[in-house]
């Protein structure tokens, strides 16, 4: 705990997460017509155009433009869409895996959430300030022995001053008084308040987003690895997104069930096979196996109740730690 710990979060209108909205909302309305569409898009946006690429095996039509419209503005749209390959839906069809992988779920005491603590100062602090600045923003906090030390706060059209205020205001107001965390004002951090001036120019006409590349914020933070695979836009036949939130599933299950203060859980497929050829968790140190879950693709769908659309929520700020996800409890 006195080691320093670092994380970031970015806002949902950071050009890299209005890409993965528009991804899961792409997802969402597919399910929603069409339960079983076979669904991997991915959205490249930036300067007036967003492109739509990927693979969706469906019967379902969707206006993709009015959902690129409503997320990112109206903007020029290129669609490139093609069927699933028939050779891994031969695989997917028998109950296999969509693709091989490693998923890493993990879960610890530190705080309600059952996240690590600079993930939840950093994912807070920046929907604070998006509720007074709801545009192009990031927060990043630094964390050592309890006390925050640093706070770096950049938003699009927000004052200095204002900003800086912002950020003490919401730091006094954090009730997290457990062991490893003391409340700000037992602290004195640096702050770094729009760091490289005051800025009017974000979001797609600053600079290109992408689904996928905020891998780290959607997990995690950086103090937990990540198994390598994206989320957004995937319907739950890709494992590297429905392994995922079974591997946080059963984390949470056994950090509840040990009381422990730390639990990684681990997930490893091959295309086209039913079963993890991994499938271990670690709690405090110690290696224990999986039991009593179905880690089969078709078991997690079923489980986690994955066929539903509920995947443009998950888009903004991070996949896990919220109460109304089938993976939390």
């Amino acid at each position: 705990m006195n080691t320093l710990r670092t994380a970031e979060s970015v806002s949902p209108k950071h050009p890299d997460k209005m890409c993965d909205q528009i991804s899961d909302a792409i997802l969402d309305a597919y399910l929603t017509a069409d339960p079983k569409a076979r669904v991997a898009v991915e959205a490249v946006g930036g300067h007036g155009k967003v492109f739509v690429v990927g693979e969706v095996s469906s019967y379902a039509e969707v206006d993709i433009q009015a959902i690129v419209d409503r997320i990112a503005g109206p903007v020029e749209l290129e669609v490139r869409l093609a069927v699933q390959s028939p050779e891994i839906a031969n695989g997917v069809d028998t109950g296999g895996a969509g693709d091989q992988g490693i998923m890493v779920g993990y879960a610890c005491s530190e705080t309600p959430e059952l996240l690590p603590l600079e993930v939840i100062l950093a994912r807070d602090l920046n929907k604070y300030l998006y509720k007074k600045w709801p545009y192009d923003g990031k927060t990043q906090v630094t964390i050592k022995g309890g006390e925050i030390q640093v706070i770096i706060a950049s938003f699009q059209h927000a004052n200095h001053d204002e900003l800086k205020e912002a950020v003490k205001s919401w730091a006094g107001t954090q009730k997290y008084t457990n062991k490893c965390f003391v409340k700000y004002r037992n602290s004195n951090p640096v702050l770094h308040i729009n760091p490289a001036g005051d800025w009017q120019v974000g979001g797609f006409e600053a600079d290109a987003g992408l689904t996928g590349r905020k891998l780290v914020v959607d997990n995690y933070g950086p103090r937990v690895a990540v198994g390598g695979g994206a989320f957004s836009g995937k319907d739950p036949s890709k494992v590297d997104r429905s392994a995922a939130y079974m591997a946080r599933k059963v984390a949470v299950d056994y950090q509840k069930r040990f009381q422990a203060g730390e639990v990684f859980c681990y997930l490893a497929y091959a295309i086209g096979h039913e079963l993890p050829l991994q499938a271990n968790v670690i709690v405090d140190g110690q290696e224990k196996l999986i039991e009593g879950y179905d880690l089969s693709p078709n078991g997690i769908i079923k489980h986690l109740n994955l066929l539903t659309p509920i995947y443009e929520k998950t888009a903004s700020y991070g996949h896990f730690g919220y109460e109304d996800f089938a993976w939390e409890h």
